[in-house]
């Protein structure tokens, strides 16, 4: 089967900072603290037009306003319309967290109410305006720093093609690209849109001296190794910085990164994304989101579990064996939403019209109402809020022989809810190719994974909650 591709990837929403050699030390820098200053700059200025002066109260907001905010998101690569709606959905989300904590201390009622809605729409304005002021003298900062720098790629190959593309691409870079070094046939050199051929690899040392070259980038296989030995002991007389592009540059690589192994330098190719301070920032994220969720829908699951107690005979809690992170079996827990308990070898997916649905669990299934006990099972550490569906272990023996890259899924906990379900791969999947979209979804969860993405991916599953109706 052909590989699909999500066509709305989680990159778009999940940002992230340019790094190495391609970012911007100047630009980044800038970046980092606008977003920060912005939004201090303008409690200020509402606190002084309406109050009269700057009050205490304000200035503790506003430190606190900095430290949430701090480092500010790059968004010199993206579209103005992209622009807007990242700076409104960040904003919308810091300011429902300091609403909550105003409220829960009383803190709000040491500021003015004309004040707060000021700020409320003058702050996300002030940000649109600096980011755009800061695309007007982004190429002045440039200048600042000096001319540009010379690059050349060695291997014009596919994914030195694909190298050479991005850095043409990439707006309010100082790299400035030469061209190409090859040594094959012009018949086996892939068609550059950027760069032409520049010579051979004999001649590369040279051209790097006389031409102040400041970046190479070893675009070469892997299998070559005598090849890219050589080049690099012949590249020892220039001061120019060199980069490795691994033939891996164009495989699908899961948190892909650079490390170390016993001293030995590595890149990986499939790696967990939650590792690290990452790990534990997704943990406490779980924690802190369903205990607060459990504890406002305690009154729904106790008028749910009483509605299923009377509808049918069975329990109220069914469940299910599941495969958890690295593929170990969990238990999941769902409400009863069908007569019969099955969690064996052979599992019926749901269909439309299914007899073994009750009455109540129908309403249930519709409105993913059935779902809500595995908050339980997310503060257990089995499952977190956002992340792949967990299939039954029925299914997922049929599909892990059908789909490359199935159980890779399976490097991080299951979720209640994850970008395949909210992009239209919800409920039932019919067919082999519905279930190929859903996992080719899931991986592209785990290679743009950041908090930004699981709030954007809660946020819209309670929109396709109220409109969809594609679970049975």
């Amino acid at each position: 089967m052909a590989e699909a591709h999500p066509t709305f990837s989680a990159s778009t929403v999940s940002t992230r900072h340019a790094q190495g050699p391609l970012g911007n030390n100047m630009l980044s820098a800038v970046e980092a603290i606008l977003d920060p200053a912005v939004l201090t700059l303008s409690l200020w200025l509402v606190s002084v037009s309406i109050e009269g002066e700057l009050l205490p109260p304000y200035l503790i907001l506003a430190v606190i306003v900095f430290s949430i905010t701090f480092p500010g998101s790059s968004r010199l690569q993206s579209s103005v319309k992209l622009l807007i709606f990242h700076v409104l959905y960040s904003w919308f989300w810091v300011a429902l967290l300091l609403f909550f904590l105003g409220f829960a201390t009383g803190y709000i009622a040491e500021f003015s109410r004309e004040a707060l809605i000021t700020w409320l729409w003058v702050a996300p304005m002030s940000q649109i305006g600096a980011h755009l002021a800061l695309r007007s003298v982004a190429p002045y900062l440039l200048m600042l720093q000096g001319p540009p720098q010379r690059a050349i790629i060695v291997g014009m190959n596919e994914q030195g093609v694909a190298l050479a593309s991005r850095i043409h691409e990439t707006r309010y870079s100082k790299i400035e690209l030469s061209g190409f070094f090859d040594d094959r046939n012009q018949s086996r050199l892939h068609q550059a849109g950027h760069g032409s051929l520049l010579g051979r690899l004999r001649e590369l040392p040279d051209f790097v001296k006389e031409n102040r070259i400041q970046f190479i980038y070893l675009s070469l296989p892997m299998a070559s190794q005598p090849r890219i030995l050589h080049v690099l002991d012949e590249l020892k007389d220039t001061t120019a910085s060199i980069y490795f592009v691994p033939d891996m540059f164009i495989t699908d690589l899961i948190q892909g990164r650079s490390g170390t192994v016993c001293g030995t330098p590595v890149i990986s190719v499939c790696e967990s994304p939650f590792t690290g301070s990452n790990g534990a920032i997704k943990r406490a994220s779980d924690i802190i989101l369903s205990l607060l969720i459990l504890a406002l829908i305690s009154p729904l699951l106790l008028l749910i579990a009483i509605a299923i107690r009377l509808d049918s005979p069975g329990p109220v809690i069914f469940k299910q064996r599941r495969y958890g992170l690295d593929g170990e079996e969990i238990v999941v827990y769902k409400f009863r939403s069908m007569r019969v308990c099955e969690d064996g070898d052979t599992i019926l997916q749901a269909q439309k019209g299914d007899s073994r649905i009750t009455r109540i669990g129908a309403f249930l299934r519709k409105n993913s109402l059935d779902e809500l006990p595995q908050f339980v099972n997310v503060l257990q550490g089995r499952m977190s809020i956002v992340g792949p569906r967990p299939h039954a272990v029925a299914h997922n023996e049929i599909y892990r022989n059908l789909i490359k890259g199935y159980m890779i899924r399976h490097k991080v906990k299951p979720g209640i809810t994850g970008w395949a379900q909210v992009n239209g791969y919800r409920g039932e999947t019919r067919t082999l190719d519905k279930m190929q979209a859903r996992i080719d979804h899931d991986l592209d969860y785990l290679r743009n994974w950041s908090l930004r993405l699981d709030l954007h991916i809660i946020l819209k599953t309670i929109l396709v909650v109220l409109k969809d109706r594609a679970a049975y």
